[in-house]
């Protein structure tokens, strides 16, 4: 029983984190053949603990931001975010559609908070996709993984170094963009000086 519990916390941490992490599905998938647990049960407790992890990212990510970065920078996100608030069925839409991508959601919540977009509008797409992805995920990853060795080999796989770039960049055009440039003049630039 205990091990499920350390599944919801992990899960819950990691998605906490402002920065580029491990993503949550590969520590479900690591407890889940370590201690030979349900996976459907992994699967429950694993994205509820993502769900209320992004949940309070996305309420503790404006002071966050507030305290690191530029005033601009910080009214750009806002902007952004704001994008998720015209149509719910739409940005609900967006948020599932997003969330069944191996893409990090770390810039989706960012720009959520930022623009402090009611956490109730993200959670529910938010917690279907995940729900549908990390079972593909951890299901896949049970049958592929069959010991410690292999999983740890998977960690460092082309795919994941590929999915952290991806998501770095992402991250980082969340970041560097001028976003009220681009969407408002459509005219691509970048502000590199966004740190206090």
């Amino acid at each position: 029983m205990w091990a499920y519990l350390v599944v919801f916390l992990s899960t819950l941490v990691v998605d906490l984190i402002p920065f580029v992490a491990p993503p949550a599905w590969m520590l479900m998938v690591f407890l889940l053949v370590q201690f030979d647990l349900n996976p459907w049960v992994v699967l429950v407790c694993g994205v509820a603990g993502s769900t209320l992890g992004r949940f309070l990212f996305s309420l503790f990510i404006p002071r966050f931001s507030a305290r690191f970065l530029k005033r601009r920078k910080n009214d750009d996100l806002k902007f952004l975010g704001r994008k998720l608030t015209r149509k719910l069925w739409q940005s609900w839409l967006f948020v599932l559609a997003y969330t069944l991508t191996p893409l990090s959601t770390t810039p989706l919540f960012t720009a959520a908070g930022m623009a402090k977009v009611k956490p109730w509008k993200l959670i529910p797409p938010f917690f279907v996709g995940k729900f549908i992805s990390d079972a593909v995920l951890l299901f896949t990853g049970r049958n592929a993984v069959t010991s410690l060795k292999d999983l740890l080999r998977g960690i460092v796989s082309l795919k994941a170094i590929v999915t952290m770039i991806v998501g770095l960049v992402i991250v980082g055009g969340l970041l560097f963009i001028d976003w009220r440039s681009l969407l408002q003049r459509r005219r691509l630039k970048f502000k590199f000086k966004i740190w206090k």
